[in-house]
């Protein structure tokens, strides 16, 4: 008994609360724990746990929504539609700042669905939909007027034709896609060539989205490697001194494909793409670590955050399906430095310098976009 009282004074010394810092800033907390003692009687033969019943430790999250620049402690959206309202958000903030070069990213569909296995319609008409609903959250917080740009104009046919009910309820909106740049006798040729094969000369809804005033917002969408360079050319006639942003295109997939035999060529990305500064972004990934005792394979689930303007966040996969910030910086982590962040919080990184930690790294630890820093002419995507 003397036993059990002296643990229950070391307890009730505790302080009632503390915080946990956040790593890279101790001065925003990540977490607030409290927690308290209730009155106990000691029972014979009991087990300490049972003597001391307390309420369960409780997480209290920070407000961090008073200032944006803070970033989040944990991100648990409950359905797309906030999903939608925090992108809009984070794209108001940017177009206050004075950005023109923008790109939103994040997964269009849940994220058991893989886009290698998925259909591309089903892919296509989601991001139609969240777009829709980005520029009407977007539209309650400053004056838009949004043209939403499809790769060519049998896409674009297709979606008037789906969506013409939530294209009607939105004002301003006008429709575009990127055969409205002029071509030379060649590119007209495959186009002309293209409409003919797909078999549907008339589109009924041509003309029903104009406006009389100039768009304030290009909205590029649902665009392939391919097409990278038409949108360069598309915003370099249309779009010099305008707004334009790249949504949900997944520019770290395209990336990689500049430079293979019949894609565009690098200099795209160092000179088109890398001015582009992500405003809200979640990469989600699924990672998995060998270890030598039980259960051998440890799998985890983490992000790369970013909601503008708070900082680059690296998020941890929870069991409720809630992301938690483990590191943050100004600058953008590479898909390398997001993976050690993980493995670092769960004590899973091999000693630094060893031979296991170069076998599981490898020698080459970033991808030819995270390296090439010198040929860049904008560090807008790292910011």
């Amino acid at each position: 008994m003397a036993f059990t009282t002296t643990a229950l004074q070391q307890l009730q010394k505790l302080p009632s609360s503390f915080t946990l810092p956040r790593h890279n800033k101790p001065s925003s907390p990540f977490f607030s724990f409290s927690f308290s003692l209730s009155p106990f009687r000691p029972l014979p033969q009991t087990s300490l746990i049972s003597l001391l019943p307390f309420r369960p430790i409780q997480c209290i999250k920070n407000d961090v929504r008073a200032d944006p620049k803070q970033g989040v402690s944990v991100y648990k959206p409950k359905s797309y539609q906030v999903l939608a309202s925090d992108a809009a958000t984070s794209l108001f903030y940017a177009l206050n700042d004075g950005k023109t070069r923008l790109e939103i990213d994040f997964p269009p569909l849940p994220t058991n669905i893989s886009s290698y296995k998925g259909s591309s319609d089903e892919f296509s008409d989601a991001n139609i939909q969240l777009v829709l609903a980005v520029v009407k959250k977007l539209q309650e917080k400053m004056e838009t007027r949004a043209c939403v740009v499809f790769p060519d104009k049998p896409e674009k046919r297709r979606a008037t034709d789906l969506f013409k009910a939530a294209l009607d309820s939105i004002d301003g909106i006008t429709i575009g896609s990127l055969d409205d740049i002029p071509g030379g006798a060649v590119t007209s040729f495959f186009r002309s060539v293209r409409n003919t094969l797909d078999f549907d000369f008339e589109d009924e809804n041509e003309g029903r989205w104009k406006s009389d005033q100039p768009p304030t917002l290009y909205i590029f969408i649902n665009c392939s490697t391919r097409d990278l360079s038409y949108i360069e050319k598309y915003v370099d006639k249309f779009a010099k001194s305008t707004p334009s942003l790249l949504f949900n295109l997944e520019l770290d997939t395209l990336r990689a494909d500049l430079g293979i035999i019949g894609f565009p060529p690098r200099e795209l990305h160092y000179q088109f793409l890398s001015q582009f500064i992500p405003v809200f972004y979640i990469r989600t990934r699924d990672y998995s670590k060998t270890v030598a005792v039980e259960p051998y394979i440890v799998n985890y689930s983490g992000a790369l955050f970013r909601q503008y303007p708070g900082p680059w966040q690296v998020m941890l996969k929870q069991t409720d399906g809630s992301f938690v910030c483990v590191a943050e910086s100004a600058t953008r982590f590479t898909l390398n430095e997001t993976k050690e962040e993980l493995l670092r919080v769960l004590g899973l990184q091999e000693e630094k310098g060893s031979s296991l930690e170069f076998l599981r790294r490898g020698y080459k630890t970033a991808t030819w976009w995270e390296e090439d820093v010198d040929l860049e002419a904008s560090s807008a995507w790292r910011s």
